[in-house]
């Protein structure tokens, strides 16, 4: 059971969901999609729900992209990973 975070123009996460392992293939409209996580990251972002998203494979075990993405957290493109996002100080007056 492979996951997925769509991530919105501000590199926010905004959604995650459970999805197709990477290396499985399945036939959509007698298309046969998949096989590998990039293949499986096109199809989904390309679904008309995710228009304006991009999709990247995030992983429970954290085995890959850093950790596992929540929403709100940050895509970080330089560092191909999800960081948390960063909290601003309270100034007291």
């Amino acid at each position: 059971m492979a996951h997925y975070a769509f991530i919105d123009s501000n590199n926010i996460v905004v959604k995650v969901l459970t999805g197709v392992d990477e290396n499985e293939t399945q036939l959509d409209n007698g298309v046969e999609v998949g096989g590998s996580t990039e293949a499986w990251e096109a199809f989904y972002q390309a679904q008309s729900w995710h228009t304006g998203l991009i999709c990247k494979r995030t992983s429970y075990s954290n085995s890959m992209r850093g950790k596992f993405a929540g929403i709100g957290d940050i895509w970080n493109a330089d560092l191909d990973e999800f960081v948390p996002p960063t909290i601003e100080p309270i100034n007291e007056p």
